[in-house]
């Protein structure tokens, strides 16, 4: 018998329409499983709070902010299996996801530029604003971001598919956590117990009981190679690290330390271009040439994705067609579900002039250049967002840079102004593609879209509230930026390129131009190499970041960062099943057990000395 027509008609708008498939088949609405619910949203704030801490930790030690998610579902997931032997209900995997959603909202409060701008603001500038102004600027440009999502997503997320990997991954970690059989409980101990590792390692090291650091045997030009920082530190946080890069940023930190600490910077001491050799001189050269190739690979990669770029475009000009927007449409199979569109004009109106008012009273941005400045960061935003869904790297490094020119010459010499206003651009752009991760993780779930951007909002107050107070108990001093306790390579890169934006080249030495232009021209190389080359070819290339970061960090920091690469690289190999079950649980109880009990002793300083 042939199916009715109506029975044929709704199967072909099924197959047509990815919406109305996912609302029959997939969706779980509130009412059917708990979501966003008191309980997520506190443990969210607390869990991602704590890893805003952590994040900010790691930050200053190896210049790379950590993700948030798959650590945060596995904590949220041991906190409420523990829980439950007092009675409490157990956690489902969409309250996880909206808790997660809340965390990551928090956690990733140190990205975007947020922290890399502000410390470099104070390197540079005696500028230093006062804390309440300060938290309502990250707030608000994080939520900027959040709202830049909505007009994107629909486009990204449920019609085009894009893979979103961080996104899907942490899909796969909540089915596997909240699964039958589930192996839950014992990544969440293997985390936890991690964590105590590192903690004591860390309470001994600062108690003077273990050493900071671990010499290597000989010389080289006549000095211990500790001089030349080249030793095994003991701070675990950065063999964790390691393990949550891949093997190949790995071994590409490694080489280019070697090349920096043991190659060029003797020949720098040699040739009189450093009066020592030390952390601080050496990097005090190798920064330009670091920098460079940072900058250049960076806008290599992104403008070689020049397709995305349009994509982004014309998806943002699709949305305002009546027959792709389908907004407050009763034929919308969406409509009471997804985050409606005109949100997004409305923060806009609302938002913007924010934006500008702080940027003109904090940082001393004319009103007018700032009314450039909110513009560009939503169109660099929605450019960020299908990046990110498309290759999972968030393009700060090509969007920060792009601002900074930008404002080198529409407000020449203004240092603090060229800073802050790649830190807009940073900020909104990484909070945009934050959200669309976690949006890809619940359109995966079934999970209520407007709910999760209700649950960023949440993660949003969270960070800004922590991030700000903590720097300043972190760093009380930003004269330690730079150095070889807090080497904050991205500060030391923003700062320079700032400088060198702001001011010109004309303060450095013939010899430091010369080595910028070289690694600029490497940096364009080696990101065409990577896009160019065939994908067997790639992992045998050295990584444009790992060299870069490689530059501006201590050749300790890199050394322990490959030793966690090629330890989880060599699981991944042998041991499949154990890598997938330990090795991010492991790695992030490593650098959670650290910095927070870094943090936990710099704060018993300060209060009983």
């Amino acid at each position: 018998m042939s199916a009715s027509p109506a029975v044929a008609s709704s199967d072909l708008s099924a197959r047509k329409d990815p919406e109305l498939v996912w609302r029959e088949t997939t969706y779980v609405s509130p009412a059917q499983q708990a979501q966003l619910t008191v309980r997520a949203v506190v443990m969210g704030m607390l869990i991602g709070g704590v890893m805003c801490l952590s994040n900010l930790y790691v930050f200053f030690k190896t210049g790379w902010s950590l993700g948030v998610t798959l650590t945060a579902c596995i904590i949220a997931f041991g906190v409420f299996k523990g829980l439950q032997a007092v009675g409490v209900r157990p956690l489902g995997a969409l309250e996880n996801n909206a808790l997660t959603t809340v965390a990551s909202g928090a956690g990733f409060m140190t990205g975007g530029g947020n922290m890399a701008a502000f410390g470099a603001l104070l390197m540079v500038t005696t500028l230093r604003p006062d804390t309440v102004p300060l938290m309502a600027w990250f707030a608000v440009i994080a939520a900027m971001g959040v709202f830049v999502a909505i007009p994107i997503k629909r486009q990204l997320v449920n019609k085009e598919a894009l893979p979103f990997p961080t996104g899907t991954a942490t899909a796969e970690t909540l089915r596997s956590l909240h699964g039958a059989g589930s192996d839950g409980a014992a990544k969440s101990k293997s985390l936890l117990g991690a964590g105590v590792f590192a903690a004591i390692i860390t309470l001994l090291r600062d108690l003077k009981a273990i050493p900071a650091s671990l010499s290597f045997p000989g010389t080289l030009g006549g000095l211990p190679l500790a001089q030349w920082t080249i030793a095994f530190k003991t701070e675990v946080v950065l063999l964790g690290a390691g393990a949550l890069m891949s093997f190949r940023t790995g071994w590409s930190l490694l080489l280019a330390a070697f090349l920096t600490y043991v190659v060029l910077a003797p020949s720098l001491l040699e040739n009189g271009l450093i009066a020592e050799a030390s952390y601080k001189t050496i990097v005090g050269f190798t920064l330009w040439p670091g920098a460079a190739l940072l900058v250049s690979s960076g806008l290599t990669s992104f403008l070689f994705d020049w397709r995305s770029v349009l994509r982004s475009f014309s998806g943002l000009t699709a949305i305002f067609k009546k027959k792709s927007a389908v907004v407050d449409d009763d034929r919308d199979p969406l409509r009471d579900i997804e985050a409606p569109a005109w949100w997004f004009p409305l923060a806009l109106i609302v938002l913007g002039p924010v934006i500008v008012l702080l940027m003109s009273l904090l940082f001393q941005i004319p009103w007018w250049a700032g009314a450039v400045a909110v513009p560009l960061s939503v169109l660099m935003g929605f450019v960020a967002a299908r990046v990110t869904g498309e290759t999972d790297v968030t393009p700060t490094k090509a969007l920060g840079p792009v601002t900074q020119l930008v404002f080198g010459v529409i407000t020449p010499g203004n240092l603090s102004g060229n800073i802050m206003s790649a830190n807009v651009t940073g900020g909104i752009g990484l909070h945009a593609a934050d959200l669309l991760t976690t949006l890809k993780t619940g359109w995966l779930l079934g999970a209520n879209p407007r709910h999760q951007l209700y649950a960023q909002l949440f993660g949003v107050v969270a960070g800004a509230i922590v991030i700000v107070p903590a720097f300043n108990l972190l760093i009380p001093d930003p004269s330690v930026l730079g150095g070889e306790m807090w080497p904050a390579p991205s500060c030391v890169v923003w700062a320079g390129v700032s400088k060198a934006f702001a001011g010109g080249l004309s303060a450095l030495s013939f010899e430091a131009k010369i080595a910028a232009a070289i690694a600029a021209v490497l940096g364009v190389t080696m990101a065409l190499m990577e896009k160019l080359a065939p994908k067997s070819i790639v992992k045998f290339l050295p990584s444009p970041s790992g060299i870069g970061i490689a530059m501006v960090i201590p050749g300790s920091n890199a050394i322990a960062m490959f030793i966690g690469s090629l330890v989880a690289d060599q699981l991944r190999r042998r041991r499949p099943v154990l890598h997938e079950r330990y090795t991010v649980a492991v790695a992030s109880g490593l650098i959670a057990g650290e910095s927070l009990m870094g943090i936990a002793v710099i704060a018993w300083g300060l209060i009983f000395s």
